[in-house]
């Protein structure tokens, strides 16, 4: 399942499953890492740039109600192994912060689609923030693994927050990092790296995630290589997570007929190309 043609539903495999907690620690001050061991192999039938439904705790201080989807950091190499990593900000991911080694949490999927990738490919270029990192870290491994030569552009607050190892998970790549702190990360000068980066290494494919500014900066930049695959994973609230409370829908355009299309289903991997709309969603 790749990234859809505007309007097609992908099916998927669906099921529940209660995972024990088999490790659960802080990365840095925002973010936490969870393995979880499932009561079925569901590694071999996760995808890069899925999701799952997490049922998180409920605490004395959090009582989350919707369960809540989260993208996908890695699966196996066992059968039974899911990782997420998680930046913990809101009730759901405070709740879920507080899960013990040991414990127990229940997952619904896997949900959505996947990157569109090519082992012929000769090189990719990942443009990564914050949480994005997380969804796309599946897709470096593949390319590794895969022998495509890696360009990632990391964006962050400050060298603090970039997480390069724990995006690359050991993967070679040609890291361009750039920061809020000194202004590296601003359009303007996203823009100059970007276009340098492009008309040098010349990638196949241009993936990102995370960032709605940086989306629309990648939209405007690749207008001008459009044999260049260019893919998002959106970031997108959602309650269900199925496709049926429609809380999650966006604007595309699918060859000139603008569709609300609902990232849970429909995603959340959609072509650069298509995406309308100036409203934030990561």
């Amino acid at each position: 399942m790749s990234a859809s043609p505007c309007g097609v539903e992908n099916a998927a495999i669906v099921a529940s499953y209660r995972c024990k907690v088999a490790e659960h620690y802080w990365v840095n001050q925002r973010y936490k890492y969870i393995r979880l061991e499932a009561d079925a192999p569901i590694a071999r039938i996760t995808k890069a740039g899925q999701f799952y439904q997490l049922k998180c705790p409920t605490t004395l201080e959090h009582e989350p109600f919707l369960l809540r989807p989260m993208s996908v950091y890695g699966a196996g190499p066992e059968d039974n192994r899911i990782e997420f990593l998680y930046n913990v900000t809101g009730v759901g991911t405070k709740a879920m912060a507080t899960l013990l080694e040991g414990g127990h949490m229940d997952i619904v999927g896997p949900l959505g689609n996947t990157f569109t990738f090519s082992a012929n490919y000769r090189r990719i270029l990942v443009v990564a923030r914050g949480v994005g990192l997380a969804t796309m870290a599946p897709l470096i491994k593949e390319a590794s693994q895969a022998g495509v030569d890696i360009t990632a552009v990391m964006s962050a607050r400050s060298p603090a927050d970039l997480m390069e190892k724990e995006f690359l998970r050991g993967a070679t790549a040609d890291v361009r990092s750039v920061f809020d702190a000194d202004g590296t990360s601003s359009v303007e000068a996203m823009e100059v790296l970007l276009r340098e980066l492009i008309e040098q290494q010349r990638p196949d494919a241009v993936y990102t995630c995370g960032s709605h500014r940086l989306l629309m900066l990648l939209q405007r930049v690749l207008s001008d290589y459009p044999r260049i695959t260019a893919e998002v994973a959106m970031e997108q609230r959602m309650a269900c997570g199925m496709g049926v409370c429609l809380s999650c829908v966006r604007l595309f355009d699918c060859d000139g007929d603008r569709k609300f299309l609902r990232v849970c289903r429909e995603g959340p991997v959609f072509p650069i190309r298509e995406v309308v709309g100036e409203v934030e969603f990561g």
